[in-house]
């Protein structure tokens, strides 16, 4: 903050700042179950910064830049609640007007327009705020601000990659900031999702921004972060790191309902578990895969059965199979099935970009470049073992020997947790 003063001017100011720093702390690592705990400890804080702010005397305040710097740490405090404040929102306009290069007063009155819905202003704050100079904080919140305008604009993918690119460019000026390495995961995140859940790429990346952001020990703190990066795990089948993400999560964050998420995973490896039993069982594999062998391919591809794929992508190589069972689970994507080889071979099979009845149980797939895994671990005293194939792309899969219909490509809708 800049402007004239006395001593003591610079005093009062420098103790209401370093409250509302504190009061903004509080509200991004404290977490109780009850959320109104949190909302009266923020109020009793809040109260506190606001009183130390009005012990700046008057005669104190009258230069346009002493006035600005006044406005805007008394709307910043206000706005340290997650509703909107029209108070809060009167001071920080006032504060821009006296000082126009005041860009943290920019970037708090874009927060605040935000929590009403004026998303285009919010945008026009941020962008105003950057025109003072490079800002990882701005361009972190722009990028947020970005993927929320994506959800209710047509061309989806212009929008979330201006997200991604301003995500980078606050990591590129400080590539310790774990704060930005996150956002940078929540970017690719939801760009996995809003450009149709086929692009794993997207999830890698967004799982090493996540990784990175657990390098700084200021995030540690961060419930979130462990939610996400749980998410990106369970999508890529590492159930195992999921499960620890979200135990991680729930302990930080009772109320992010990561206890849940780790039970629908839980929930899902079970039912793999008791019906791969079931086949195991059944005497009539062999009948249900006679016709197998008279798929014949189209493509360039070699028939395989899933006891010679490598672990990883298999290029070249396509594996026909036999639906067994659709696994209901409660996650929109992937879908899951049980599939039979023609040497009798269970595996479950995970297919995202798909309605539920693009493939029925009796089907025959056609598989190519399948994804192979071998999922192997311990939760619980509880072992899960099984073999795993994933497609990404539609173009990969064929139901009884047909390309999937337009009307079954599906996209899911799925966003990275954010919570302030």
């Amino acid at each position: 903050m800049s402007g004239g003063g006395s001593e003591e001017d610079t005093e009062a100011l420098g103790r209401a700042s370093a409250a509302s720093d504190e009061l903004y702390r509080l509200r991004d690592t404290y977490f109780p179950r009850d959320p109104e705990e949190k909302i009266s400890r923020l109020q009793t804080l809040a109260d506190s910064a606001l009183a130390l702010l009005d012990t700046l005397p008057s005669e104190q305040r009258k230069s346009p830049l002493q006035r600005a710097n006044y406005e805007y740490l008394r709307g910043k405090i206000l706005d340290v609640f997650p509703d909107y404040r029209k108070e809060a929102e009167d001071h920080l306009s006032k504060a821009v007007k006296l000082n126009p290069s005041l860009a943290d007063a920019w970037l708090c009155l874009g927060n605040c327009i935000w929590k009403k819905g004026d998303l285009p202003s919010a945008k026009n704050c941020y962008s105003l705020a950057l025109s003072k100079g490079p800002n990882k904080k701005i361009l972190r919140q722009l990028s947020m601000l970005e993927r929320s305008m994506a959800q209710g604009t047509e061309n989806k993918t212009v929008t979330i990659e201006e997200s991604i690119k301003h995500a980078r460019e606050a990591v590129q000026l400080d590539i310790k900031d774990g704060n930005s390495w996150y956002n940078l995961g929540n970017a690719c995140f939801t760009s996995f999702f809003m450009t149709g859940a086929w692009d794993h790429a997207k999830l890698q990346q967004s799982l090493k921004a996540y990784q990175n952001a657990e390098k700084d020990e200021l995030m540690h703190s961060n419930p979130d972060l462990y939610f996400n990066c749980a998410s990106a795990n369970k999508y890529l089948e590492n159930y195992e790191r999921a499960l620890h993400g979200f135990e991680a999560a729930a302990l930080k964050d009772p109320g992010l309902n990561a206890d849940s998420e780790a039970q629908k995973i839980i929930g899902l490896l079970d039912k793999i578990e008791s019906s791969m039993k079931g086949l195991a069982r059944a005497k009539r594999l062999a009948s249900l895969v006679s016709t197998l062998g008279e798929v014949s391919l189209k493509s360039s591809h070699r028939k395989a059965t899933i006891n010679i794929l490598k672990e990883g992508l298999n290029k070249a190589v396509a594996i026909i199979g036999k639906v067994l069972l659709f696994i209901k689970h409660d996650n929109v994507a992937p879908l899951y099935y049980l599939i039979c080889d023609s040497d009798q071979t269970c595996f479950v099979l995970s297919v995202y970009g798909l309605h539920c009845d693009a493939i029925k149980e009796g089907d025959r797939v056609t598989l190519m470049e399948p994804y192979y895994r071998v999922i192997d671990f311990s939760w619980k005293d509880k072992h899960y073992r099984f073999q795993s194939i994933r497609v990404d792309f539609v173009e990969q899969i064929l139901v009884n020997e047909k390309v999937p219909a337009p009307n079954h490509v599906v996209r899911a809708c799925i966003y990275a947790q954010h919570k302030a």
